[in-house]
């Protein structure tokens, strides 16, 4: 599981409070946007075998939070691998793809309320 550094969002929250009822559920597709893009990304990189582990990646949605899991018993070992295994990334690297887009729409959203 990788976790959305947001301190930058801070910054814009008092802009962005004045428009509360306008924002956030423009914050919120956002938000959602990117967990399907990092979903659908760690999808492509995943290396697969009996196609189990790329069918677990899954989004979940919750307001502003998100969270994208691949919920397999190996699923970590595959990522960072084990001392007889070498780590084969594609949760972290579908992260750090599109983790961009979602500091860009977060700041052209604040720039709005500016």
């Amino acid at each position: 599981m990788f976790t959305i550094d947001l301190s930058e969002v801070h910054a814009l929250a008092g802009h962005m409070l004045a428009h509360a009822e306008q924002t956030e559920p423009i914050a919120e597709q956002i938000v959602g946007k990117v967990a399907f893009d990092i979903e659908a990304a760690a999808k492509v990189l995943v290396p697969v075998d009996t196609g189990n582990l790329k069918n677990s990646i899954a989004a979940d949605l919750n307001g502003l939070e998100a969270t994208v899991t691949a919920d397999t018993e190996y699923a970590d070992y595959v990522e960072f691998g084990t001392s007889r295994m070498a780590a084969q990334p594609y949760m972290g690297p579908a992260f750090d793809l599109r983790s961009p887009d979602l500091e860009s729409a977060l700041a052209q959203l604040g720039e709005q309320c500016i």
